[in-house]
């Protein structure tokens, strides 16, 4: 071929690319409402308006929603999981030129006006969602719930500053461990001499007095245990805090329980790569020294989320899932859903004759992470390599408890939970014999 029919070539193609993925939009953001109640650290934000040119927003049709459905599997991994189709379709048709302003979301200056409008939109969904009061801070982070292990006692505590921790998995105790480094930490109570399979009755803690805060894993996403509740920490000072990673954003939280909840995005809310942080806004400012300037909450939250560069395509996506969770009437309806998907896997196990098992307590099964195992653990490899074979993928146990385990977040569909169940059965009829 020569050099000008390559040219030519090449011309060709990219005017085919550009003429498949280029977005146009009507659609304009207005500003940041005015009506949001904000920490008052935040009082320097400005509101921002952005126009973007004038063309039609060109949606999936839904031919092409079909045949990307009919393409995807079942996802039934811990995390990174699922993310609502929907909201991967309408990322999909903005990848390339988001709302008309000539670029990807993952190319814009996370100082510019367009990232602005999205960062503070998705903070203003998500105190929508959780009813988050204005005297609490919402902050954009980076490191994962494991980051956050050193920075909560870093950020409340001194040295020699007692804390407690409730040790329900292998979480919990991950953070118990962390936290040794900073503070003096006191496990006042721990579930690993009957496998993390319980949560103890609150009023049977023995809370250090004065202590700093009591610390809880909210949803251990290995072993599959949920607070149902919240304990109530005994010293009037002492802070309630918690990781949320995995159940965030699936139902209702009164988050004036806590000094802070933290969480990764990869379970509920978005992709790896996003950390949030609830936290009041007077507990903000008393680091310890030693702290490293990434970790100390005082600086995101004077800077807004944007003293470095954040993951802005991460906190782009979380927007959109906060939007589809408002869409669906709020976390008391997701609940409800959740509840109902987790009901019909838990039923399914428990009416299997002892052919599938959950070993966890049933007053505090996670409606997040099913942990179960066969009464034949030999068929156990056997039951997952099937599965995926019907699309139904990442259905094995976490390496330090094996057997089986299905996350059903948010994002898992109903007929997602359904087909599983379908295959149960199948399965047992095949090899209970």
């Amino acid at each position: 071929m020569t050099t000008a029919a390559m040219s030519a070539a090449a011309d060709t193609a990219f005017r085919h690319l550009k003429a498949a993925t280029s977005i146009s939009t009507t659609t304009q953001v207005g500003a940041f409402p005015s009506n949001l109640s904000l920490p008052s650290n935040c009082a320097a934000r400005k509101p921002v308006s952005i126009t973007c040119s004038s063309t039609t927003l060109q949606t999936p049709s839904a031919s092409t929603a079909a045949s990307s459905s009919s393409d995807r599997v079942f996802n039934f991994a811990a995390g990174p999981a699922t993310l609502p189709e929907n909201v991967l379709l309408k990322a999909q048709s903005e990848l390339y030129n988001w709302n008309g302003c000539g670029m990807s979301v993952m190319e814009m200056s996370h100082r510019g006006k367009e990232f602005l409008s999205i960062i503070q939109k998705a903070e203003s969904d998500l105190r929508t969602l959780l009813n988050i009061p204005s005297n609490y801070s919402v902050l954009f982070l980076q490191g994962g719930a494991t980051t956050q292990f050193a920075a909560v006692p870093l950020n409340l505590c001194n040295p020699d500053d007692v804390v407690d921790y409730v040790v329900t998995g292998s979480w919990g105790d991950k953070a118990f461990k962390e936290a040794a480094k900073y503070c003096k930490p006191k496990t006042i109570w721990s579930g690993k001499s009957e496998k993390y399979t319980k949560i103890p009755a609150f009023d049977a803690l023995e809370q250090t007095p004065g202590a700093k805060y009591l610390h809880i894993c909210a949803n251990e996403t290995i072993h599959g245990v949920e607070f149902k509740d919240y304990p109530k920490p005994a010293g009037e000072s002492t802070l309630l805090v918690a990781d949320m990673s995995s159940n965030f954003c699936s139902k209702p939280v009164d988050v004036t329980k806590f000094g802070v909840i933290y969480a990764g995005a990869q379970k509920n809310v978005g992709p790896s790569g996003v950390t949030i942080v609830i936290i009041r806004s007077d507990l903000i400012g008393h680091a310890q020294t030693i702290t490293p300037v990434m970790l100390d909450y005082k600086i995101h939250a004077d800077n807004n989320s944007l003293y470095n560069t954040p993951p802005c395509y991460g906190i782009y996506m979380c927007g959109l899932v906060f939007e589809d969770l408002i869409a669906q009437g709020g976390l008391s309806e997701v609940e409800k859903k959740n509840a109902y998907k987790a009901g019909i896997l838990y039923d399914a196990i428990d009416g299997s004759k002892g052919f599938f098992r959950c070993p966890v307590e049933k007053s505090v099964r996670s409606l997040m992470n099913v942990p179960f195992t066969l009464a034949k653990p030999e068929l156990e490899a056997e039951f997952v390599k099937e599965a995926a074979k019907e699309k139904m993928v990442q259905l094995k146990g976490h390496r330090s408890v094996g057997g089986m385990r299905a996350s059903i977040y948010n994002a898992m569909p109903l007929a997602g939970v359904e087909k599983l169940v379908s295959f149960m059965k199948d399965f047992q009829a095949r090899h209970d014999s």
